[in-house]
């Protein structure tokens, strides 16, 4: 067996990959639809890895970053055709929150053109999974929701918006801008 080919539970009935692709895709798009049932909730494509292979039975040893796109494709493509929305806004990345550069397979689909930039394409995936609870969640708050960044990002752009925001402390006697320790390094004021 090569890297990359799916290992199924029973060998005897061992699937090809595109077969595995298949079944994949079709696991991913149910869980992704019980993750919109969640106002806000996302799913990290490491956990969304993990329970597809769980599911479908088939694993594979490929590196998760060399399945996980072709199968979020087939997502992408059967969501539109179904006129669901993108439900793989919902799939962020464990260490900090976006939706990564295969998020622009959504627009591509869409027939829209891509966006300029990062957080452009993070607010695009927050509008998609608002459509995405929308859709399929039961309880949304009174006014409909809102878009929201996946709470990883959110957490990073408010450190990032504090840090900014917070004016620096200047010496009421030297009228310097004081170090980190907030002890004047000219007159010794604290």
């Amino acid at each position: 067996m090569t890297q990359g080919e799916p290992e199924s539970v029973a060998d005897a009935a061992k699937p090809t990959a595109r077969e595995a692709r298949e079944a994949w895709a079709a696991e991913a798009y149910s869980i992704l639809i019980g993750v919109a049932q969640t106002y806000h909730a996302v799913i990290t494509y490491k956990e969304l890895g993990e329970k597809i292979q769980s599911r479908t039975g088939i694993r594979t040893k490929a590196l998760l970053q060399n399945w996980i796109t072709p199968v979020l494709g087939r997502v992408v493509r059967e969501a539109h055709r179904r006129g669901d929305p993108p439900l793989t806004a919902l799939v962020v990345h464990t260490g900090d929150g976006k939706v990564g550069t295969g998020y622009e397979e959504v627009l591509t689909v869409a027939g829209k053109p891509p966006v300029e930039g990062e957080m452009e394409r993070e607010h695009h995936a927050a509008e998609a999974r608002l459509a995405c609870y929308r859709r399929f969640c039961r309880s949304l708050p009174p006014d409909g929701g809102t878009p929201a960044l996946a709470p990883r990002l959110q957490a990073t752009v408010e450190r990032r918006r504090q840090r900014v925001e917070k004016p620096p402390q200047v010496c009421k006697r030297c009228f310097v801008q004081l170090p980190s320790t907030g002890v004047c390094d000219s007159c010794a004021a604290a």
